[in-house]
């Protein structure tokens, strides 16, 4: 067995939280610039092509974190599940009504004097996510439902056992791929698909004690040629189907996968010496990153629209990280705003 029944040490978490969360708003401030392909000089598009592949690994690496802090324990299902989405529901439903009330305000939906209608209209976009990046709240939801059942099978299971898991796992995610659906076959294996499989990867990596020759070089090697692959497969594969092709982007794919298990082992991996106000800032930072994801995409739209703030700044190989950093940082002063007031912890991170 893997795992002991003892904390995980936080500070290379803690970092990679932090590392993840600014990738996501990176991906979110490079993809109007992917979406353009064959409307834009290619030199452009390039670097949304490269910014998107750089910052892929942003969810699975959540995913990987929620495996590592949370299936070495046991759980009380009934107290796991008020925490954890006591913990989540919150800032999630104040956040879906904000972005309800932004897509009236920007006339995307529109309210009429029959209160029902409205109230139905309001539960449709709760139903399939008021905004565009919130289908990850959706899915980790999910996760937490089937956390407590997972997590006892990763701390009585064998090394073999979860290798085993992790080989079904990786096997349904290459035959869901499109150059190799053709050999789909009807046996159906998918009940070990999705993100599930992240959570479990996270678990083993976190606690596995790898053999010396996966350092941090090996790991930094494999990330090197796994970007390489995802950046250049997306544009031959955008050149081959003459548009845009996400096959290498996409979360729950063997380049994505390989990205972002080298990215979590090269932080486990690398130890930071941080001066304790330094980390006092981490600290602080990593504490609000649920609020940060859920107002970030707001705060994104709002520079565009009121400030014209966005990858088009200036060159996109500046603009794209600099637009990130202060969507990044004023969704941070936001949401610590917010928690200022009454009631305002509940959903500020």
């Amino acid at each position: 067995m893997l795992t002991e029944n003892k904390p995980v040490q936080l500070d290379w978490i803690n970092n990679l939280r932090i590392v993840a969360m600014y990738a996501v708003v990176v991906l979110h401030t490079a993809s109007p610039l992917i979406m353009q392909y064959g409307k834009i000089p290619l030199s452009y598009w390039f670097w949304g092509d490269f910014y998107n592949g750089v910052a892929r690994f942003g969810v699975p690496v959540f995913v990987m974190i929620t495996g590592a802090l949370l299936l070495h324990r046991d759980y009380e299902l009934g107290f796991f599940l008020k925490k954890r989405l006591l913990r989540i529901l919150p800032p999630f439903l104040f956040w879906s009504m904000v972005y309800v009330g932004y897509a009236w305000y920007n006339e995307d939906i529109t309210f009429t004097t029959d209160a029902w209608v409205n109230i139905k209209l309001v539960l449709h976009q709760f139903k399939y996510g008021a905004f565009y990046h919130l289908w990850y709240v959706y899915m980790l939801i999910g996760l937490y439902f089937i956390i407590p059942i997972i997590s006892k099978f990763v701390r009585n299971a064998t090394e073999n056992e979860i290798l085993y898991f992790l080989l079904l796992w990786f096997a349904v995610m290459m035959i869901g791929q499109p150059y190799l659906e053709r050999f789909n076959p009807q046996i159906d294996l998918h009940y070990v698909g999705g993100y599930i499989g992240y959570l479990v990867l996270g678990h083993y990596l976190a606690f596995k004690e790898l053999p010396r020759r996966f350092n941090i070089d090996w790991f930094g090697t494999l990330l090197f040629v796994t970007f390489i692959i995802i950046v250049t497969g997306t544009y031959l594969a955008c050149q081959h189907y003459k548009g845009l092709s996400t096959m290498f982007y996409e979360p729950v794919s063997p380049t994505i996968l390989a990205f972002s298990a080298s990215i979590f082992m090269m932080a486990r991996l690398t130890v930071i010496n941080w001066p304790w106000r330094l980390k006092l800032v981490r600290d602080f930072v990593g504490s609000y990153t649920f609020g940060i994801y859920l107002s970030h995409a707001l705060i994104l739209t709002l520079m565009d629209d009121l400030l014209g703030i966005n990858y088009k700044l200036c060159t996109p190989v500046i603009s794209i990280p600099l637009t990130a950093f202060i969507c990044f940082s004023l969704s941070l002063l936001l949401v610590y705003i917010i928690s200022k007031i009454p009631l305002g912890k509940w959903i500020a991170s």
